[in-house]
């Protein structure tokens, strides 16, 4: 369920952070992308650079070869209102990841024991169903180790008839020179900021540099989108202050979930138990860099894994709510306007798809 409410939180529902008081696409071509060369030959798509060449069937850190490989590719509405709607998103989950957090929910598609292998075309074909499926978007999820294989995809869906939004959803562990090959392409970007703090983002994640990488990869993303853009319900499309307006103002009787995001970035961080100060400087950060250029969705939906616990003891627990409130007080205190936040029991495996191939 998807909501918007001002003053008191309640019900489970994704919420909106915007303060009354404060109210006051272009396409990818047909050009070459990927250089002369095939990146996948000596891999360096993402900050592990392996170098192993994926086209002779080598692996890296991520666990996949030259070979798309995805789980699911079905209408998903469990992301941010103005991403799902009310009709869904076309969520395309692949497999394989080059971050591979010991916390991960979707580890088994993460680790690669899940998943069929899917050629360029189908899953241009794919794209296009989603949309005669009657998706919002195309969301391409943890999709960095394919980005030269999903280029021609997205360009032959476009081609044929590809109208609605691309969403990218990303760990953030990502090169710039790899976000740079879907410029054009993608129209939103979902990404996670995780941590600040290298200490904890090399011992969960064994990536001690994902802040400076993150810093570097979500400022490309705003570059390349701007400012966020939104679609209502006749058509219009409007800012991010006219869609609060029409969705908060006195004369607003619509929920986000009207409001479709066209253009633009929704930066995540997933509150982690006991880790509060670490991501009250993830909120500074965002806010003080890019106040209301981006979004900000503050989730409180950490389930405890099988094994997190032996990295830290805390991650054997849920997040309380007073931790998660906690939290969400600093982020509005900060001054965080265009947010939004999880209210009620998200934390659970009801909350994960089946990654059964559906759709592939």
């Amino acid at each position: 369920m998807w909501a918007m409410i001002r003053g008191v939180p309640h019900g489970l529902v994704y919420v909106r952070l915007w303060r009354e008081a404060d109210r006051p696409l272009i396409f990818g071509g047909k050009k070459m992308r990927t250089g002369s060369k095939n990146p996948l030959s000596d891999c360096t798509l993402c900050p592990r650079e392996c170098h192993v060449d994926r086209l002779a069937g080598q692996r890296g850190y991520c666990g996949q070869t030259a070979q798309i490989v995805a789980a699911r590719a079905a209408l998903h509405y469990w992301e941010e209102p103005c991403i799902s709607g009310r009709a869904g998103s076309g969520a395309v989950f692949f497999c394989g990841c080059p971050l591979r957090c010991s916390f991960c929910q979707n580890r088994d598609i993460a680790a690669g024991r899940a998943g069929r292998e899917v050629g360029t075309e189908r899953l241009a074909e794919i794209f296009l169903h989603l949309q005669q499926q009657g998706a919002n978007n195309i969301n391409l999820v943890t999709a960095t180790h394919f980005v030269p294989l999903l280029v021609p995809a997205l360009e032959a869906a476009k081609d044929r008839g590809l109208r609605i939004p691309v969403v990218y959803n990303t760990s953030s562990y990502e090169k710039v020179s790899t976000l740079r090959m879907l410029d054009g392409l993608v129209d939103i970007y979902l990404p996670d900021l995780k941590y600040v703090s290298s200490a904890l983002s090399g011992l969960l994640s064994n990536a001690p540099d994902y802040f400076e990488t993150a810093q570097e990869a979500l400022a490309e993303m705003v570059r390349q989108t701007g400012k966020p853009l939104f679609l209502s319900p006749e058509g219009k499309r409007l800012d991010a202050e006219q869609m609060n307006e029409a969705c908060c103002g006195e004369e607003g009787d619509l929920a986000d979930a009207d409001f479709l995001m066209q253009k633009g970035v929704i930066v995540r961080h997933l509150a982690l138990p006991g880790q509060r100060e670490d991501s009250r400087r993830v909120l500074r950060y965002l806010h003080r860099t890019y106040g209301n250029r981006i979004y900000i969705s503050l989730m409180n939906q950490y389930t405890p894994m099988p094994g997190a616990a032996l990295k830290l003891p805390e991650l054997g627990r849920k997040l309380t709510q007073e931790e998660y409130e906690a939290l969400t007080g600093y982020a509005i205190a900060l001054g965080v306007e265009n947010g939004f936040l999880q209210e009620g029991d998200t934390v659970g495996e009801s909350f994960i798809p089946d990654f059964d191939g559906t759709g592939l």
